[in-house]
């Protein structure tokens, strides 16, 4: 699985209904409404490098209210999940 990360710049009175479009496209697993530098995050998944061109140039970048976007391709995920399961090889959660 491939994961982009998709900073967003939208039409400032159309934040909600840009969003709502970004998160209903094939690819996009989430989108979120954020303050700061970028108003949208949207987190874009595939099985092929490829589709992530089709997902955020052909779809995305074309959603009316999209101003720009910049997209950062995720390597590696790290979470409290996985360090814990990694920590904890050989133990019984009983121990």
């Amino acid at each position: 699985m491939i994961t982009a990360i998709v900073m967003i710049d939208a039409a400032t009175d159309s934040i909600p209904e840009v969003a709502g479009a970004i998160a209903d496209l094939d690819g996009v697993s989430e989108v979120y409404s954020t303050a700061g530098e970028v108003d949208l995050i949207a987190v874009v998944r595939v099985r092929e490098f490829e589709q992530i061109a089709e997902v955020i140039a052909g779809r995305i970048n074309k959603v009316p209210g999209v101003l720009e976007t910049e997209t950062h391709i995720a390597f590696r995920a790290y979470s409290k999940h996985d360090l814990e399961s990694a920590f904890s090889i050989g133990f019984d959660s009983g121990d």
